[in-house]
């Protein structure tokens, strides 16, 4: 009785679709490009007119011949004596007897064992041909990372070993070169235009089985990890990415390049449709810097940034929280030079507009030190735009901790609580802080109050109170006592300084 009932309801709903008319059916059909009767080489999906079937085929006939087969050979040496020479013979003889020590190096056959402790390391992955006439293909660093031989493979099965032209290991973009006529490069789009929803077809060299293709669309911009020694700012999609993927092309419709398919997001190994590629127009500038020197020669300004938070935005009084917050200004940095202030907004950087922390950084990132640039920025609402240098950028950064509270002390006659849960006091004489004494400090904090929830933690320095200087305890007590709504803080932690806004 079930199964016929649902039979009829089956049928039925077969018949409510089946009585569309042949000149409706028509009329549809002249509504969208892909009937017009045959394949249109601009277009992604197009009818077949042999066929009469809907079809990737003529743009991927175009576009896969530029996506080649990677693999990594890598020489890996393996200690061949697990136990080496420390443990001795009467220690061994109670597990072997008489018997030779099977974990006993032979002195006289030591080069000849080291060989054998040599073993070669195979991996696969993929890459890009983006120039056919000087053979130049791009693929991830980590594809190509450590390789004594790169093998690449075209669709035709033609075979050359590449040479390594440049990496940049925090963008994760290799630059490779091999000698072959006849190539097919893929035109790099403007990643810039690239929207959420736009189709995308992803290739490359899945599990290393050979090259496949997978269908999707952008599921989200502007991506990025915790990772701070990176550049991000990835093309997040749901076509499949697996595993060997890395390195191959992300396409539109149109068959050009939006992105290098980098990782993915998944717990089993596999695909859960989350995957990530490096957009087309970060690869651009990073490209043109490998193939002239080899290797990324970043730049900077001088400026500690970080994002605006709803609280800040609330302290402050902004319209939105576009923008990157200048908490910090190094001495005698192009920023300082510049007239960058602490508490400047910056919202546009060669004609790019900043959203948050990580496009000025990806954006003074991509600019090559000695060269100058645009920046615009707000102050007290109002927009200023100057010309900034870009100078080398160090090797290393030192990033904002987060200082745990410890044993707190007794407090002292001369601090008061405030802000919820936080005990400032004038600074000590014998702590010497940098940026001298005007300021207050906290000694002591309340795990899970609100000044702590907000952010502060013991030791840190307060050096302003909405912009308003502080010089000592008794100022701050004045700037904090009409306290209406949120305010923000200028704070010193260590040897950076940020802002956090408290309610």
């Amino acid at each position: 009785m079930k199964n016929s009932l649902f039979l009829s309801l089956v049928l039925s709903t077969t018949m409510l679709v089946a009585p569309m008319t042949a000149n409706a059916q028509s009329n549809a059909k002249a509504n969208w490009p892909i009937f017009g009767g045959k394949a249109n080489n601009t277009q992604g999906l197009s009818v077949d007119p042999v066929r009469g079937v809907l079809t990737l085929a003529p743009l991927l006939e175009r576009t896969t011949p530029a996506v080649v087969n990677i693999s990594v050979s890598t020489k890996v040496k393996f200690p061949n004596n697990r136990f080496g020479n420390q443990m001795s013979d009467e220690f061994m003889e109670r597990f072997f007897g008489n018997r030779p020590n099977p974990f006993k190096r032979d002195e006289e056959n030591e080069d000849r064992e080291e060989e054998q402790d040599e073993r070669t390391m195979r991996s696969a992955g993929s890459g890009v041909i983006i120039n056919a006439g000087k053979g130049y293909i791009l693929t991830n660093f980590h594809v190509i990372d450590k390789a004594d031989k790169i093998t690449i493979t075209l669709t035709d099965r033609r075979t050359a070993d590449a040479e390594i032209i440049g990496t940049d290991p925090k963008t994760d973009i290799a630059l490779l070169k091999i000698d072959l006529p006849s190539l097919t490069e893929v035109n790099l789009a403007n990643s810039d235009n690239v929207k959420v929803g736009d189709y995308v077809i992803a290739i490359g060299n899945s599990f290393g089985i050979g090259q496949s293709v997978t269908t999707g669309i952008v599921s989200a911009l502007g991506r990025s990890s915790a990772t701070q020694d990176e550049y991000q700012n990835f093309i997040q999609t749901d076509a499949a990415i697996n595993k060997g993927n890395s390195g191959g092309a992300l396409i539109n419709s149109k068959g050009d390049l939006i992105g290098i398919n980098s990782r993915i997001l998944s717990r089993s190994g596999g695909s859960n449709g989350i995957g990530f590629a490096i957009p087309a127009n970060m690869i651009s500038g990073i490209m043109e810097q490998l193939i002239e020197y080899g290797e990324v020669r970043r730049g900077r300004i001088g400026v500690g940034i970080q994002n605006i938070t709803p609280a800040l935005q609330e302290a402050m009084g902004l319209p939105s929280r576009d923008g990157a917050l200048i908490r910090q200004i190094e001495e005698d940095s192009p920023a300082e030079k510049a007239g960058l202030k602490v508490g400047d907004i910056i919202v546009e950087f060669n004609g790019v507009e900043i959203l948050d922390s990580d496009d000025i950084r990806n954006a003074v990132g991509a600019v090559e030190r000695g060269k100058r640039a645009k920046l615009t920025y707000l102050r007290d609402g109002k927009q200023h735009t100057t010309k900034i240098g870009i100078e080398k950028a160090p090797d290393e950064e030192v990033e904002v901790g987060a200082e745990e509270s410890g044993n707190d002390n007794d407090v002292t006659p001369s601090s008061f609580e405030a802000l919820g849960g936080a005990t400032f006091m004038d600074i000590p004489e014998d702590m010497e802080p940098r940026g001298g004494y005007n300021g207050v400090v906290i000694s002591k904090i309340r795990r899970g109050s609100d000044a702590f929830e907000a952010g502060l933690r013991k030791g840190d320095i307060i050096r302003a109170v909405n912009n308003d200087d502080t010089d000592n305890l008794a100022k701050f007590k004045e700037q904090i006592a009409n306290k209406k709504g949120a305010i923000f803080l200028n704070v010193q932690r260590g040897r950076n300084s940020i802002f956090i806004a408290v309610k």
